[in-house]
């Protein structure tokens, strides 16, 4: 194993008065260069999702510190481990803990990461397919868990999927249809994610300017429960809608941060908003997600669902994924 690796690096932008706070660039680091944790990773994927859009491009105020190594997630290899949980040779992955924000992230072909933060890989899943998934699939899990655990089923109604072609959205579509719902996803881009939706098990598919308006505070009652990627006025929208003691899981905020909504569909519905963090979710909470993954997903499916692009193209994939032109997932191969 060469002592010399590359990474994709953030700094801060020398031209202080730039809107753009922060540039990213592929170096070449050694060794020496990696932060002081008890395990080494050879990396071999990482992935792109909307918080990679934000560092990369420097279009948001993820990174804590600089220099900072871009990527939430990782897939690799064991090299070294301090650890007594973990053996050269184990495959691993690592969603959020703070990678690209306070802790360096995936987007390297090496890292050193604290032992505490990793899961090891279940044998169905190879590094590629895992980052496949990454941390948009490991959220979209920790929604369908968390619908589960409210005690919905199938038999209590439509599913509503919002941001369906997008990482997290695909993969909820196909996590509940395999388990039996009946799902309406919701796109901006009916035409073009009609055949993939319907593909992972959407019976329904709907435009996202049905739900990007102003409602009442309670409407017509549509939904058992959503997975929301979305956030903004579609959430409050959303909300209106659910059913009597129905759940919404939020866990994205591309359409903003903003909620206009009201108490209404709390106390006079019993509906339940659930947040959704996959950034420092419990380990035991990661381990069930994963395991979970690893029975449900459907590898033919999953294949369908992403392409593999280098770290050279994250500065156009940035900005894509930001402007909603990414459909399904991108795996990021840090080898290529």
């Amino acid at each position: 194993m060469s002592d010399t690796f590359k990474a994709f690096v953030i700094h801060q932008n020398p031209d202080t008065a730039a809107k753009q706070k922060t540039m990213g660039s592929i170096e070449t680091l050694s060794s020496a260069d990696l932060p002081d944790e008890n395990v080494l990773i050879k990396v071999d994927y990482s992935s792109l999702n909307y918080k990679d859009g934000l560092v990369v491009t420097g279009k948001g105020r993820v990174c804590r510190r600089l220099p900072m190594v871009g990527g939430i997630d990782l897939a690799g290899t064991v090299l070294e481990s301090a650890d007594s949980r973990y053996q050269a040779g184990d495959q691993v992955v690592v969603n959020g803990y703070g990678l690209s924000e306070s802790h360096w992230g995936g987007y390297s072909q090496q890292q050193r990461v604290n032992a505490d933060y990793l899961v090891k890989l279940d044998a169905v899943f190879s590094t590629e397919q895992a980052m496949a998934l990454g941390t948009a699939g490991y959220t979209a899990m920790l929604c369908v868990m968390a619908i589960q655990d409210h005690g919905v089923t199938p038999e209590h109604g439509p599913v509503l999927v919002t941001g369906a072609a997008g990482g997290v959205g695909s993969v909820a579509v196909m996590l509940l249809a395999k388990l039996g719902y009946q799902v309406t996803a919701s796109t901006g881009r009916v035409d073009a994610s009609k055949a993939l939706l319907t593909g992972l098990g959407a019976s329904e598919i709907i435009d996202r300017e049905l739900l990007n308006i102003e409602s009442k505070p309670l409407t017509g009652e549509k939904w058992a429960a959503v997975v929301d990627a979305v956030g903004g006025q579609p959430l409050a929208t959303i909300l209106a809608q659910v059913n009597y003691e129905g759940i919404v899981t939020a866990c994205g905020l591309a359409a903003g941060m903003s909620l206009p909504t009201t108490v209404a569909p709390f106390i006079l519905r019993g509906v339940t908003l659930r947040g959704i963090d996959s950034v420092m979710a419990s380990q035991q909470r990661r381990v069930r997600a994963w395991k979970l993954l690893s029975e449900l997903i459907d590898l033919n499916h999953l294949a369908s669902l992403y392409s593999i692009e280098p770290m050279s193209a994250l500065p156009q994939l940035g900005k894509a994924i930001l402007s909603g032109q990414v459909q399904g997932r991108v795996v990021i191969d840090v080898n290529a």
